[in-house]
């Protein structure tokens, strides 16, 4: 599949005592491995994100409105399964505001599940079969297109889903949004992965730093 926009990037470790902070945006419920590995390492500090106040966040809010946070805060942001729990037409103010409120060096790193692959699925007729296992259970093609369904079955409308992305669409929404550069690609299951840098962003740093702690959908040489 092309890469819809330019570069590779590279995240390092931080330099010297210098604590980095990365906004969990979207966090859930809190688990230690929700946060990216690259982020569990020492000298980042991670501030949880909601939108519901049953997750316990640092900070309640929408990902389409980040006002409670002052420009240039953070040093990168984690987006894991929650741009498609947006509608359409939100996605490029969320993605506007991860861009405002990172570092002029910063990055934001972001995971979907991937129409592409959930489509394959379907034209297989396989809509209803069991994907993978997840910690919640079975995931079905249904799942990941509309929302997991035995979450939403138990009244939390926060985990349906309004719009979706194939790496594509998300690299050029992401550019759209003002990110400097952006690199989106398929990952080996049914995830898509995209990676968006602000203007003074490190990329050999990045990238050696993330295929360290286990972000290896960039192959070597990419």
């Amino acid at each position: 599949m092309a890469q819809p926009v330019t570069s590779i990037i590279d995240l390092g470790e931080p330099s010297g005592n210098a604590i980095k902070r990365v906004l969990n945006a979207g966090c859930g419920i809190y688990k230690p491995e929700r946060l990216h590995a690259a982020f569990r390492t020492l000298g980042w500090s991670e501030t949880r994100l909601d939108i519901d106040t049953r997750t316990t966040p640092d900070i309640v809010g929408s990902i389409t409105d980040l006002s409670k946070i002052d420009d240039g805060t953070f040093d990168a942001i984690w987006c894991s399964h929650n741009l498609e729990h947006l509608y359409t037409h939100e996605v490029p103010k969320a993605l506007a505001e991860f861009r405002r409120v990172l570092k002029p060096d910063g990055f934001a790193l972001i995971t979907s599940p991937d129409l592409e692959a959930v489509a394959e699925l379907v034209l297989d007729g396989r809509i209803d079969d069991a994907a993978y296992q997840s910690p919640a259970g079975p995931i079905t093609a249904l799942d990941m297109l509309y929302g997991l369904s035995v979450s939403v079955a138990r009244g939390n409308l926060f985990m349906s889903h309004h719009t979706g992305f194939t790496a594509d669409r998300l690299g050029r929404l992401m550019i759209d949004s003002g990110f400097a550069e952006v690199l989106a690609k398929r990952g080996s299951s049914f995830d898509l992965w995209a990676i968006g840098l602000m203007p003074k962003a490190n990329k050999q740093q990045l990238l050696l730093h993330l295929r360290a702690n286990k972000l290896d959908m960039f192959p070597e040489g990419s």
